[in-house]
């Protein structure tokens, strides 16, 4: 289509003041001929006769056509009739209407005179004539006097029918679609009201307001209203709804003529067309106009679209011979109209075109407009796509149009978002940076940021990047990317001021993302970029804000270097938080708060409950050493003094409100805080190597506080045993503390920490592994420790060879054997193995042999007394070497031999005694066994019970006799040897299970040789053969 341009003119008060615009024109619709379905060469055969056509509606069974005739046809898509009735007998359709199925006619009849109302129902079918059902039918006579009727209007729900006659007069039926339920007779309708008259003004136009205007939203009225036009003025009646019922308000003394009055696609508004302008009505009165001068015949609406029809001339006279002239010169017959279809919310021309046949109807059904001539040509006029219109406004640049085309069309947001992106493109291209940036804005949450920052990385373009980047971040849509990009950017332009407003200000604007976990952006990129371009002051803030005390605690320390603010921010933490971050970072705060931090070891420790804050720790400095005047060590073991309330740490003015670690402080009715467990010492054990003072006040403080464990005679406080429920780790804890310590106390080196260690050592009650101990004071050659850990461990030959090492590494000193002499004094009864030992060491130079002649002589006297070594072996120890002489023991030798040969002579003597028990005993077995040898029994008393013996009586080989009544039925052994018999077998059955019991019998040799084999042949271990049992 040719690009032209419509002049329109926006007028205001009146139609004399006018703007002149020029809105642009468009080939948004195609005109396309309609043919019969059965000839594709002539138009529907049912518009041939278009001049018997006298009016034509839309419904939702379709396209409703009727004719001069009375009758009614219903259309398909195809234009062929599917349903065709007679409405009116003798006469002609003037208007008609349909609402949810019911169809509304008004005409004439040959019969009647005047209008005829009638209603039918298109779902139901006569089976007479098969014609839709008529409901209702009635005339329309208001008085005597009958009056054409010029328009009417039917409300959406059906409940208010309102006609316009030629008079003036507006008759009203209310609650139309109740009456049409009732079974009452056909003629029965609502009592019609007369609501305006305005003689001899004829009613041009009739409209239902019935939905609420959306631009007004301050003044919403839900309420239904009446616009009632008329040649020279437009009308507001209020028909249902709170102040129903009063007279018609004048809106406008400007009308219009007959079939140029339409209500808008929302019916919302009513649309008047005038020779001068197109004017529109609400319900507060005319809206701006729109002056499309020229003679107009009628006016339609088509969705959002306003159709005009008009004779192809826009000049200002309207005079039948120009018509005719302009229509002769386009190849008509001299009615020749132009169609003109109206934006009128984006203000622009859709389609013009020009019928030289005139036109007939114009008709909006199925999605398009069609336009019938009065020749019965049929064009319809298909919308192009969206896609399409929007190509044509893209190829103009005229993107404020495309995006006012796209709301109107309710288009996806994703369209909205891709209109926004070409416009922005479109203002790339020509330089306009901040007007690409604003459209660039719009398309966040459709168009990748990529897209947009790759634009603006140039240094000239940056601050726009920066608007860019900060609505990503505050529409929640940023990644770490774009955090680290924004935060670059501040810290390069030096806009602290910005960085606050970002940081700050949007973390607070997104309270309730917050509470959500989301965030305005990337909270570790903020962090990590706010670290690396040294704003350690934002740095810190995010963390502290967003509880992320681990990165807070690493600005504060490793970046800022302001420990006293971290060492408050550990103390608020509590025990849990404050346990991981100090095993972190607790060397690097003892290296700058040593008297601090070890006080916040000690609490951390041994406090279940939340942290005390002493008062001088709010105060700390940044920087500080240990006072040259310490306070003394039971001052930190807060023993004697009570918790004191936790003090509020002083913060910056802008963010107090926003520190999230308040101090935790008790109120009085409050529930008490569940304790929690206690940290190991040990985790803390590491920080301390440059601090040996601290570390010993420490651990000595946790002993205390904790376990009630010191080095004072009493405990200098009674701790609570039952926070901690694992017993084994707090003796290994306990263990690891004193361990530690005494390392501590012998690496002091001075008296008073060896003096501490001596106490550690021989303490019973306090849990110091002792091989642990042992192997310290070996390290720091601790003489008096290692001494007392032997006697303790049971090692007394260890003290016994450590005295004599002493003394072999310096002979010349007396004080080591004589150490030796005096351990055996103390250790020798108990451990008879220990004269052996120290006799050797005394007999082992010229030397010892003569300061400790007299002790040697004691030892031999002790050995003798006690028979721990047999003489063969004394001789044996002294014989070793040339030291010792003979006559240093010969007394001794002689005592032994006197002692030796006196044992002989008894063991002698035994030896006989046993030999002639023997022998007789064997005589008396030999004489058992012989058959040949008789056995006198002269005993004469009873050996039972003592008595005389008499017969009956019974007499035993073993030469034992008995009264028959003093035994029992059937025994048949002596009741006196039967005991003893049976002791012997019993150990001969014991010596027989010996022999299988190989692994005690090598026990036994092990310990005792010679004693076990002797005692072994003696009792036939070694050589025994298994005999009977022998009853006697």
């Amino acid at each position: 289509m040719v690009n032209t341009t419509v002049q329109v003119v926006a007028a205001t008060a009146s139609p004399s003041v006018t703007r002149p615009l020029q809105l642009r024109q468009f080939a948004f619709f195609d005109a396309h001929p309609v043919k019969d379905v059965h000839d594709l060469a002539s138009p529907p055969e049912i518009f041939k006769n278009a001049s018997e056509i006298s009016t034509v509606a839309s419904s939702s069974a379709g396209l409703l056509v009727a004719d001069i005739h009375g009758s009614i046809h219903t259309l398909n898509k195809e234009f062929v009739s599917t349903t065709s009735w007679v409405a009116h007998v003798g006469g002609r359709v003037m208007h008609m209407a349909e609402r949810d199925g019911m169809l509304v006619t008004i005409g004439e009849e040959s019969a009647v005179r005047g209008s005829l109302l009638k209603i039918w129902d298109l779902g139901k079918t006569d089976k007479r004539n098969q014609a839709p059902v008529l409901l209702k039918s009635a005339k329309v006579q208001p008085s005597n006097k009958p009056h054409p009727v010029s328009c009417f209007a039917l409300s959406s729900a059906l409940s208010f029918l309102a006609i316009g006659l030629a008079d003036g007069t507006v008759l009203l039926y209310r609650h139309l679609d109740q009456s049409l339920s009732s079974t009452t007779s056909l003629t029965a309708l609502p009592k019609t009201r007369i609501i305006h008259e305005s003689s001899p003004e004829p009613i041009t136009g009739l409209g239902f307001r019935e939905l609420p205007s959306p631009t007004n939203a301050d003044a919403k009225d839900n309420n239904l209203h009446l616009f009632i036009v008329t040649t020279n003025s437009v009308h507001l009646y209020h028909v249902s709804g709170k102040g129903s019922g009063g007279s018609s308000v004048l809106l406008d003394d400007i009308g219009c003529g007959l079939g140029c009055a339409v209500m808008d696609w929302r019916a919302e508004k009513i649309v008047l067309a005038r020779d001068e302008a197109v004017y529109a009505y609400g319900l507060h009165g005319r809206e701006p106009p729109y002056a499309y001068e020229g003679y107009k015949s009628s006016i339609h609406t088509h969705l959002n679209y306003v159709i005009v029809v008009s004779p192809p001339t826009t000049a200002t006279s309207t005079s039948p011979a120009t018509r005719k002239l302009a229509a002769q010169g386009a190849g008509g017959d001299g009615d020749a109209s132009r169609v003109t279809v109206f934006d009128m919310e984006n203000k622009v021309v859709g389609y013009t075109g020009v019928f030289a046949e005139g036109i007939r109807e114009v008709i909006s059904e199925w999605g398009n407009i069609y336009i019938l001539t009065n020749n019965g040509q049929l064009t319809r006029l298909a919308e192009k796509s969206t896609s399409a219109k929007l190509s044509m406004l893209y190829a103009k640049a005229l993107y404020p149009l495309a995006l006012s085309l796209a709301q109107t069309q309710h288009l996806d947001e994703s369209y909205v978002a891709d209109i926004h992106r070409q416009h922005g493109d479109h203002l790339y291209t020509k330089g306009d940076w901040d007007g690409a940036m604003t459209c660039y804005l719009k398309t966040i949450g459709w168009v990748k940021p990529s897209y947009v920052v790759r634009k603006f990385l140039d240094a000239q373009r940056i601050h726009n990047l920066v608007t860019y980047l900060q609505e990503l971040h505050a529409l929640g849509l940023a990644n770490a990317d774009h955090t680290t990009l924004l935060l670059n950017t501040y810290t390069k332009l030096k806009d602290v001021a910005r960085l606050d407003s970002f940081i700050k200000t949007e973390s607070r604007r997104s309270g309730a993302a917050e509470s959500n976990g989301d965030l305005p952006f990337d909270l570790d990129t903020a962090i990590r970029v706010c670290r690396q371009a040294g704003y350690f002051d934002h740095a810190s803030y995010l963390a502290k804000r967003y509880k992320r005390h681990e990165e807070y605690l690493r600005v504060m320390i490793e970046d800022a270097g302001k420990y006293g603010e971290a060492l408050t921010y550990l103390r608020h933490l509590g025990a849990a938080a404050a346990e991981s971050n100090l095993a972190r970072y607790g060397r690097a705060m003892l290296d700058n708060l040593p008297e601090e931090t070890t006080q916040l070891l000690i609490d951390l420790c041994t406090i279940s409950g939340p942290l005390i804050i002493p008062e001088a720790e709010d105060a700390t400095p940044q920087q500080s050493s240990a006072p040259a005047n310490a306070p003394s060590y039971l001052s930190y073991l807060a023993l004697s003094r009570a918790p004191a309330p936790e003090d509020k740490v002083e913060e910056p003015k802008e963010d107090k409100e926003e520190d999230l670690a308040e101090p935790q402080t008790m109120q009085p009715n409050a529930p008490t805080p569940p304790k929690e467990k206690r940290p190991s010492p040990t985790l803390y054990f590491a920080h301390f190597v440059d601090h040996p003072s601290y570390f010993v006040r420490f651990l000595e403080s946790v002993a205390a506080r904790r376990w009630g464990q010191s080095l004072s005679s009493l405990p200098s406080s009674l701790p609570d045993t039952n926070l901690d429920k694992d017993e084994d780790l707090e003796k290994h804890n306990q263990a690891a503390v004193w361990n530690t310590l005494l390392e501590l106390y012998l690496d002091g080196g001075s008296p008073a920490q060896q003096e501490k260690a001596l106490k550690v050592l021989t303490s019973d009650t306090l849990p110091c592994d002792k091989t642990h101990a042992l192997i310290l004071c070996s390290s720091y050659s601790y003489t008096r420790g290692l001494v007392i850990l032997w006697e303790k461990l049971g090692m007394y030959e260890d003290i016994l060879r450590f005295w004599m090492d002493k003394h072999n590494t310096s002979p010349s000193e007396s004080s080591a054997s004589t150490e030796v002499v005096q351990a055996l004094v103390r250790y020798g009864p108990t451990h008879p193995h220990l004269y052996e030992l120290v006799l050797r060491f005394l007999t082992s130079t010229p030397e010892l042999l003569t300061r400790h002649q007299a002790d040697v002589e004691k030892i031999l006297e002790h050995i003798e007394k006690e028979r721990i070594i047999p003489p063969l072996g004394v001789v044996q120890i002294l014989s070793r070497n040339g030291v010792a002489s003979v006559g240093l023991v010969k007394d001794w030798l002689m005592g032994r031999i006197k002692e030796a040969r006196e044992e002989v002579q008894t063991d002698q003597q035994l030896i006989n005694s046993y030999q002639l028990e023997t022998n007789a005993k064997l005589k008396q077995v030999a004489e058992l066994e012989d058959p040949m040898h008789a056995k006198v029994f002269s005993v004469t008393r009873c050996s039972q019970c003592s008595g005389q013996l008499d017969l009956p009586s019974v007499h035993f080989m073993c030469n034992h006799s008995y009264h028959q009544r003093c035994l029992l039925d059937h025994e048949t052994e002596c009741p006196l040897c039967v005991r003893q018999h049976g002791i012997i077998q019993e150990i001969r059955r014991n010596n027989e299970r010996m022999v299988d019991q190989h692994e005690i019998f090598l026990a036994d040799v092990q310990d005792n040789g010679f004693k076990v084999l002797a005692d072994g042949f003696g009792k036939g271990v070694l050589n025994m053969t298994r005999l009977d049992d022998v009853a006697v």
